[in-house]
């Protein structure tokens, strides 16, 4: 008697669910009909978007497309987004579609800067996530630059982790290019960038920073956003032409209301499977999901690397095999790039800033990149 085919859906186009799908592709399973359902048709890549937004590489060699990558793994696409899940009678949610129907789920829809905590920071900021949002806003700053160089204008990046620091020099590094009319503030709440980072990889980040002219803003905890203008904790005020949201990571507050069990910050708990603590035919990788015995930074490496288990696992839950363990390595190598074809690799408390540790970045991006052909 021919098994009922089961409905997996991917919930996201984020990095584990681009390599599931290329995964999906030489070893496809019967009887299963596979769905992705993503916002966008092109999701990028996170470890070439900084060295984009300095004009090093194009949007395409940045992007993966969605639908052929689909397509080749035998999976339907659905431009929508998610807006809620019904755990009970297994439905999501879209914003403009029907409800799809599942049988098993696996969510990867990164995560985007906290803002609801800042008033205006909402309505006046432009955040870092979605990538497309941030993009449109980015491209139109480099239009109006462009158009008259010679005006003077203020440009606040919020937040001093990796992620600040990296998109400031990146953004210098394209800005520079069209004049030296672009103020750039970078404001930390913290007395030091970078704080998971060592002490050479710190010190050296606010030098360059410094020798770059951008402005650092530390202890300035920003708690006022207005169309024109932020405003400090402290009383300190500045008028802006254009403020970027790079503050910690959040998630949808869809994932919480539905019932699945998350950590404070409303992440998807998960156990060493990639697989829900609280329903188990939900799984889940990427920045939205949140490893409960092995707890890591919300960064792009991990996202790549949960791809196999998270492939591996939902097959095997598919076909009723026992699922295997992922375990998460304890250090990982970070390599910010400055923007200038060169970059700073940072290892525990060791640190190095070379042009070839930029090649090496560029080879490795590139590589990655390769397994997504149109």
């Amino acid at each position: 008697m021919r098994t009922q085919p089961q409905n997996l859906v991917l919930i996201g186009g984020g990095h584990s669910h681009a390599i599931l799908l290329r995964m999906w592709q030489l070893h496809t399973l019967a009887d299963v009909r596979l769905k992705l359902l993503s916002n966008t048709e092109k999701t990028p890549y996170s470890g070439m978007l900084p060295a984009h937004v300095a004009g090093l590489y194009t949007y395409d060699e940045t992007h993966i497309n969605l639908p052929p990558l689909a397509q080749q793994a035998q999976a339907e696409f659905y431009s929508d987004q998610a807006v809620g899940l019904d755990l009970k009678h297994k439905q999501i949610f879209c914003l403009n579609r029907p409800p799809l129907t599942f049988d098993k789920v696996s969510i990867d829809i990164g995560s985007t800067p906290a803002m609801f905590t800042v008033p205006g920071a909402k309505d006046y900021a432009v955040p870092a996530k979605p990538v497309s949002v941030f993009l449109q806003y980015w491209y139109q700053f480099l239009e109006t630059v462009e158009a008259s160089p010679q005006q003077g204008r203020t440009l606040a990046i919020v937040g001093g982790g990796a992620g600040g620091v990296e998109l400031a020099l990146n953004m210098q590094q394209r800005l520079q290019q069209l004049g030296d009319q672009v103020s750039i503030h970078l404001f930390q709440r913290e007395r030091e960038l970078l704080l998971d980072k060592g002490k050479w990889v710190r010190q050296h980040l606010a030098s360059l920073l410094e020798k770059r002219g951008i402005k650092l803003h530390l202890g300035e905890a920003v708690s006022e956003v207005f169309p024109d203008k932020l405003v400090c904790e402290s009383g300190f005020t500045l008028e802006t032409d254009l403020i970027f949201w790079v503050t910690q990571a959040s998630a949808p507050t869809w994932i919480k209301e539905s019932g699945l069990a998350t950590d404070e910050r409303g992440f998807i708990l998960v156990n060493d499977y990639l697989q829900s603590l609280s329903h188990p035919f939900v799984f889940a990788a990427g920045d939205i999901a949140t490893m409960v015995n092995h707890p890591r930074p919300k960064a792009g490496v991990f996202a790549v690397r949960q791809g196999k288990p998270l492939f591996q696992n939902l097959q095997r839950t598919i076909l009723g095999k026992p699922l295997k363990p992922y375990h998460p390595q304890k250090n990982y190598l970070s390599l910010i790039g400055t923007g200038d074809e060169s970059a700073i690799a940072s290892w525990g408390n060791l640190g190095c800033h070379s042009p070839l540790l930029w090649r090496w970045k560029d080879q490795i991006d590139r590589k990655f990149m390769a397994q997504f052909p149109d």
